[in-house]
This record gives structure tokens, C-alpha cells and sequence, in this order.
């Protein structure tokens, strides 16, 4: 008798440890609509990503997001994403936008203060989303158009928040 199994693979979004992702982040906060919160992204002494800033609600703002753009990820057959970070005890959103819908594929995670967590999330999870609101006319979640990945802190969270990163790796 002979037995089979299948190993699960590990893909490399971003991983701070082997200096993969660390390129293309940017920022995209509510002052694309009047808002006033601040955010930045950068690189901790620690080499972590460290997502920070303040959220006001001022001019109908609320949130802050940051951004990584990549061409050919090679993620077919993308069964989940395993996220590894430290938060602040706040609710973020881990985000992923297509290349073939207008919908941003999304998941809320919450964090525990200054403790690293590592969060396994499956696509079926993934709710397509547009300004914050559930889109079911959206197309199926598809990992082989993934072009951008994120993270956004929203939900009337006002104040300081600050979130590391250590990798966000596909699971085949």
C-alpha cells in the first residue's frame, strides 16, 4: 500500500526576516475625502514593518490604510494567507485588491496589545468590500489577479494605533 499527502507551500509576500516586500508600500489615508488622519509605514529598528498613526473623525474622516503593489505574484491555487504581527489591541482589516474586480477582498482581525499573534485566513473568508460596505455583486475572490495587498484600521478607532509586521505568506 502506498500513501500519499499533500504539503502545504509557503509563499513569501512579506517577510521582514528575508528582506522580501519591503518595497512599493504606500499610504492611503481619509484625506482622499476630506479627512485628517495621519499615517506612515516604514521600516522599525528591528527591521519590522510598522504601520502607525492617528485616526480623527474629523470632515467625516475614520481611517488609515497602507498599501503594498506587486506584479506577478504567482498565487493560483492560493488556499489562505498567513499574517504574522503585534497590534495594539485594535481592530484592522487585512486587505487585497484584484486586478479583475473593483471590490477590495477583506478580513477583520483583532489584535492583543504588544503581543505577536500569527493569523491563518482562509479565501473562502475573504468579504469583497467597497468604501466599507459588503458588495455581493462582486466576482469571486480569485488569487491569481491579486495585485495589491494591505492593512486598514477604520470602525470609529480614533487615536493613536500602531501595528508591526513581521510576513504576510500565501498558503498553497
Amino acid at each position: 500500500m502506498t500513501s500519499s499527502f499533500i504539503q502545504s507551500q509557503n509563499i513569501d509576500i512579506v517577510n521582514t526576516k528575508k528582506d522580501i516586500g519591503l518595497d512599493y508600500w504606500r499610504i492611503v489615508n481619509d484625506d482622499v475625502m476630506g479627512g485628517v488622519s495621519k499615517s506612515t509605514v516604514a521600516l522599525n529598528s528591528s527591521n519590522n514593518i510598522l504601520f502607525k498613526g492617528n485616526i480623527s473623525m474629523e470632515n467625516n474622516g475614520g481611517f488609515a490604510s497602507c498599501r503594498h503593489s506587486f506584479s506577478d505574484p504567482k498565487l493560483e491555487k492560493t488556499k489562505a494567507f498567513k499574517l504574522k504581527l503585534k497590534g495594539d489591541g485594535k481592530i484592522y482589516q487585512f486587505r487585497i485588491g484584484t486586478s479583475e474586480s473593483y471590490a477590495n477582498y477583506c478580513y477583520d482581525f483583532e489584535t492583543i496589545k504588544d503581543k505577536w499573534i500569527e493569523i491563518e485566513i482562509s479565501t473562502e473568508k475573504l468579504i469583497p468590500k467597497i468604501r466599507g460596505r459588503y458588495v455581493p455583486s462582486a466576482q469571486s475572490f480569485d488569487p491569481k489577479y491579486v495585485r495589491e495587498i494591505g492593512l486598514l484600521i477604520a470602525e470609529k478607532q480614533e487615536g493613536k494605533f500602531a501595528l508591526l509586521l513581521e510576513y504576510i505568506k500565501a498558503v498553497k
